[in-house]
């Protein structure tokens, strides 16, 4: 496997000796954040019924899991049911039990990484589904047993039916084991339907080059669903994830209709407060005078329509 790289030619350089920093050498200090503030992420009854309906539609299960209905047919991103990511434990159940969603006819999984390739996620999901992943991801599923595997480099599309799934660049990076670092491609999603178009980001960092190359090849996004947790401590984690505000300039370079917050609320994988990602979005929001409609932070287990482009 040839390594990859970021559109500017560039990965993230934090290594092993910076995560001993962060994880010991600031906890010593006393520079990490303590989450003080008792926080449950808002959530509303799902039995799945609403995941069934033949319209178009996007439910926020958690983290960066979305079923959603588009060209009809239902697709799910990033999936992880599972009530931990090797030590570290679920704080918010998913939005509708996997039990309860209906049959997927698309999974896409946008990099290697724990929380967005969950293995025991995918095997309850099974063979039936068409799974879409970035190159050289395609082993891990097929090794796990599931055979209907779709591979994309950067700007590449498969269809399904009336949906075109395009991979698209994200600033990032990828290591499942210690041998395999930045072996396999990493990236987003963009989703063509006669109803309007989706994206779906991953996991990025905050990259000029990145959004506005995006924008330029997809200039009508309807739906941007963009990360906005896991950012704290910033000289740590400003390379690989955004904060609410850059993820703020990153819908704005996009140009997109509607800004759809994800990667918060569901695991407490670096030192902000649960709660505080969608608070700070608000208020960047408020500061740069968008529509309220067009902000989208959405309850657990929520479904929301996605109408007809106008």
């Amino acid at each position: 496997m040839a390594r990859y790289t970021n559109l500017d030619g560039t990965t993230p350089d934090k290594g092993p000796l910076d995560l001993l920093k962060w994880q010991v050498g600031d906890r010593i200090a006393g520079k990490r954040r303590r989450d003080t503030t008792p926080f449950t992420t808002p959530r509303r009854p799902n039995d799945g019924r609403a995941l069934a309906e033949t319209s178009p539609h996007l439910t926020w299960i958690g983290h960066a899991t979305f079923v959603m209905r588009l060209g009809g047919t239902l697709v799910a991103t990033d999936p992880i049911w599972s009530s931990r990511i090797h030590t570290i434990a679920r704080l918010a159940e998913p939005g509708v039990a996997l039990r309860d969603c209906p049959k997927l006819d698309v999974v896409t999984v946008s990099h290697a990484h724990y929380d967005h390739l969950d293995l025991p996620t995918l095997a309850r999901i099974g063979k039936d589904a068409l799974y879409i992943v970035p190159r050289d991801n395609a082993d891990i599923l097929r090794g796990a047993g599931l055979p209907r595997v779709v591979e994309l480099g950067w700007w590449e599309s498969h269809v399904v039916g009336d949906l075109r799934v395009t991979l698209v660049p994200a600033q990032h990076w990828s290591m499942r084991t210690p041998w395999d670092k930045n072996k396999r491609l990493w990236g987003g999603f963009v989703y063509e339907s006669p109803e309007g178009t989706g994206y779906h980001a991953g996991d990025t960092a905050f990259s000029e080059q990145v959004f506005s190359a995006i924008a330029e090849r997809f200039p009508r996004i309807d739906w941007a669903m963009l990360p906005i947790g896991a950012y704290d401590p910033p000289w740590f984690m400003q390379p690989q994830h955004m904060g609410p505000e850059e993820a703020g300039r990153a819908f704005d370079l996009l140009g997109a209709k509607t800004f759809v917050a994800m990667h918060w609320g569901t695991f407490k994988l670096t030192d902000e407060p649960l709660g505080e990602p969608p608070e700070r979005l608000r208020a960047w929001w408020r500061e740069r005078g968008h529509a309220a409609e067009r902000l989208w932070i959405m309850d657990l287990g929520e479904t929301r329509g996605l109408g007809p482009r106008l």
